[in-house]
């Protein structure tokens, strides 16, 4: 999740109804009948998830679930003891394989023994990733960002935090529930409908309910920042740029404009389309402005300024990397742009 190139994509013309009411520690607010909102911290830049909790008539079913620490961990206890009234949770879905999201469920399949729902993709990638703890970081992983420019010390940083990605995650289950697009989840007797999203993760479950007018988002829609879409060691030749740009085209064709829309980062709000037509313009705009720069060789760590405007520190230098790379393989994928590799091992790009 990234807060850097986001805050050049404006946010105008949006409405929160609940800007000046957001959930403190362990407090529970309900946002619709039967969809209440839960928000925990994060040990990140961005300090918090929201996490939601739709009322069935056995008990609750939690959409995401918070890192796996003592704090949060503790913080849901109260939730439980205190908030759902006195029902159990019977259900667990979580929209992508990011810590923040994914981070408790092996704790809440454990706990209140039920199964966890999400897309096969982001499932597998999960436990993949997970696997990394402990590892050195492969040959491969090193190339990769020498090849992004980064110097040896970088690099070094790089091989120091490979294989964090588990510190945050408890045990994952061994089984899991598949989620695809078009499935219909009934809670409450109400109907939810997955729709799927690209780019930020590679298979990204929302939740829409047609009939409460609500649009569980995830990270795939956010009100004032928009998710981090990076390309990363493992497909260093991917393109999630253009998978986000179409899911965001995809998403305002498919989905009404008057929904609720509940993100997991900032506050509930309404105009899902003004927003989706923001994050698609403001990537393409990025985009215009690199391919700009490319009339001279660059490599991926001196193109910053085309998609940020904040200076880039070392507590971001990976993201804005990653970022940068996802922006250049896009210009890539559509011919826009070459890349050659010099004896250095470095990659540089300029202008078709």
């Amino acid at each position: 999740m990234s807060d850097i190139s986001q805050a050049t994509i404006e946010s105008a013309g949006l409405r929160y109804p609940f800007e000046r009411r957001v959930p403190g520690p362990a407090e529970i607010i309900e946002v619709a009948p039967g969809i209440s909102w839960v928000r925990m911290p994060l040990p990140f830049q961005l300090d918090h998830i929201n996490l939601w909790l739709i009322e069935g008539d056995e008990g609750w079913t939690v959409v995401d679930t918070g890192v796996s620490t003592d704090e949060v961990k503790a913080l849901w206890r109260q939730v439980f003891q205190s908030g759902l009234k006195g029902k159990p949770v019977t259900g667990l879905v979580v929209t992508h394989l990011h810590p923040d999201h994914v981070g408790l469920a092996g704790w809440f399949t454990r706990k209140w023994g039920v199964e966890l729902q999400m897309s096969r993709t982001d499932f597998l990638m999960c436990k993949t990733l997970v696997l990394d703890t402990g590892r050195e970081a492969p040959k491969e992983a090193l190339d990769f960002y020498r090849a992004a420019g980064f110097s040896q010390r970088g690099i070094d940083s790089y091989a120091a935090r490979f294989g964090g990605f588990g510190k945050n995650v408890s045990r994952m289950p061994d089984i899991f529930r598949r989620l695809r697009e078009g499935d219909e989840l009934t809670i409450g007797g109400r109907v939810w409908r997955v729709v799927i999203g690209s780019g930020h993760a590679p298979e990204h479950v929302c939740l829409y309910c047609e009939e409460a007018k609500v649009l569980i988002s995830g990270d795939q829609v956010l009100p004032r920042i928009s998710s981090n879409v990076s390309v990363h060691p493992t497909e260093a030749y991917e393109n999630p740029l253009e998978d986000w740009i179409e899911s965001c085209k995809r998403l305002r064709r498919n989905l009404p404009d008057d929904l609720l829309v509940l993100p997991a980062h900032n506050e509930p709000f309404y105009g899902l389309h003004t927003r989706l037509t923001q994050l698609i313009d403001g990537h393409e705009e990025g985009l215009e402005k690199l391919l700009n720069m490319l009339d001279e060789p660059k490599r991926a760590i001196d193109v910053f300024s085309a998609l940020f405007k904040r200076k880039i520190g070392a507590e971001v230098f990976f993201m804005a990397t990653g970022e940068s790379l996802a922006h250049l393989n896009c210009l890539l994928g559509r011919g826009l742009a070459t890349v050659a590799r010099d004896d250095k091992g470095v990659n540089w790009y300029r202008r078709a």
